[in-house]
């Protein structure tokens, strides 16, 4: 064994120098720090080139960095894996029927939502409820318009698609394949979007809790969504927790299309 692959004593612990040195038990866990390193990195980038050149100009700047780098990633661990590809795709995603492909979107939509509530839960229980709100609405205030672009290009839609394209794209949010949400025609100009079940909120009841107070993200979360859409949206909070609210829904948003 070379001097620079040698194991370091420090306070009478061996530390191993590199990767090599460890057992395969260890090289597992770094498989999947490694994964964990790449997600972080990921975004801590996009924060970065928000902050230099703005949401816009970020976002344009994502779609070319993530095409490219999922299709690089994907392709690299197929040939070690030994999954097949095509057309850049799992070529076991392409095998599978619509039920199997709803299944794992459902599944997908459920691991983005525990992301989330753990995130919050561990500034919670460290700094307390006022900091895991503050972190939880700035949060969504990148979020959300970052949703509605990749859904916009997605879906091909044209810079300025109104209330139509809105409807549309509130369709193909993560959350949709995990809560019920509905859609109430109020005139040309105008409609209501309802969230009847919230798997947030539906959790917290089972266990007695009362709703979680939501609103202060919502009114962040929903009005950037909107005029990201479209920015002659105009939203308006019907009710949102801690408001009062009907068992058939948790909370409601009006969005107008401005004259």
């Amino acid at each position: 064994m070379s001097e620079s692959s040698k194991g370091v004593e420090m306070s009478g612990m061996n530390l191993p120098c590199n990767i090599e040195e460890l057992p395969s038990d260890e090289l597992v866990r770094w498989v999947m720090e490694g994964l964990r390193r790449t997600l972080v990195h990921y975004g801590f980038w996009y924060q970065r080139v928000v902050a230099s050149l703005g949401p816009e100009k970020a976002f344009e700047v994502e779609a070319e960095a993530g095409d490219q780098g999922l299709n690089i990633i994907l392709k690299r661990l197929s040939s070690v894996l030994g999954f097949a590809m095509e057309d850049g795709v799992p070529k076991k995603l392409r095998e599978m029927d619509r039920e199997e492909l709803l299944t794992l979107i459902g599944a997908i939509s459920a691991n983005w939502l525990v992301n989330d509530g753990v995130w919050f839960q561990a500034v919670e229980s460290r700094y307390g409820m006022v900091e895991a709100k503050h972190c939880n609405d700035t949060c969504w205030s990148s979020f959300s318009p970052y949703e509605a672009m990749r859904i916009k290009k997605l879906l091909g839609m044209p810079d300025a698609p109104g209330l139509e394209g809105l409807k549309s794209a509130l369709g193909f949010r993560m959350y949709t394949r995990i809560n019920k949400q509905s859609i109430e025609p109020i005139d040309d100009n105008s409609f209501i979007f309802r969230m009847n079940e919230c798997r947030v909120q539906w959790a917290r009841n089972r266990k007695g809790l009362p709703d979680y107070p939501c609103k202060s993200a919502g009114l962040i979360e929903y009005p950037t969504f909107a005029s990201t859409i479209d920015a002659r949206i105009r939203t308006e909070c019907v009710g949102c927790p801690p408001d009062a609210h009907p068992k058939e829904w948790y909370c409601a948003w009006k969005f107008s299309l401005a004259e």
